[in-house]
């Protein structure tokens, strides 16, 4: 019975990462904004200003680029974390990797921090982690024969 509980857990966990990684993609768009901006206001610097102000430094413009870039590939590579971690997960691969991106996710609150929290806590049963610790398959005896050749 416990054997179930854990391929329960470990396919509800699947589901949850596949949800969880296309809403972080998703949110990982929202620094799209602050880099449009960016990247206008180097294209176009006097378009905010006017002839009493001057228009803002070069500066700003390259701060919303920068940032917004950065924010976007920390969003979206965390995604792809998340979605890899769903794929391990399934097939009982990179029991690590699972483990630690679980625990960053922890750093995202509120619901990083849910999934993130329940997962450590199912990876962390012997039981669990014994199903991701497999010996590799041994060649059949044909073709270790064949390969001799």
């Amino acid at each position: 019975m416990l054997v179930d509980q854990d391929e329960e857990h470990l396919r509800l966990l699947t589901v949850f990462y596949y949800a969880y990684a296309g809403f972080a993609a998703l949110f990982g768009c929202i620094p799209l904004i602050h880099l449009t901006i960016g990247v206008f206001l180097l294209a176009n610097p006097g378009v905010f200003g006017n002839a009493k102000n001057a228009p803002p430094p070069a500066l700003i413009g390259y701060l919303f680029t920068i940032i917004g870039g950065l924010l976007v590939l920390i969003g979206w590579t965390l995604a792809v974390c998340s979605f890899l971690v769903a794929r391990f997960l399934t097939r009982r691969k990179h029991y690590l990797f699972c483990l630690i991106v679980s625990g960053v996710n922890c750093l995202q609150v509120p619901f990083g921090t849910a999934l993130g929290v329940f997962t450590l806590i199912v990876l962390l049963r012997p039981a669990v982690k014994a199903r991701f610790v497999q010996p590799p398959p041994l060649p059949s005896p044909g073709a270790v024969q064949q390969s001799r050749l």
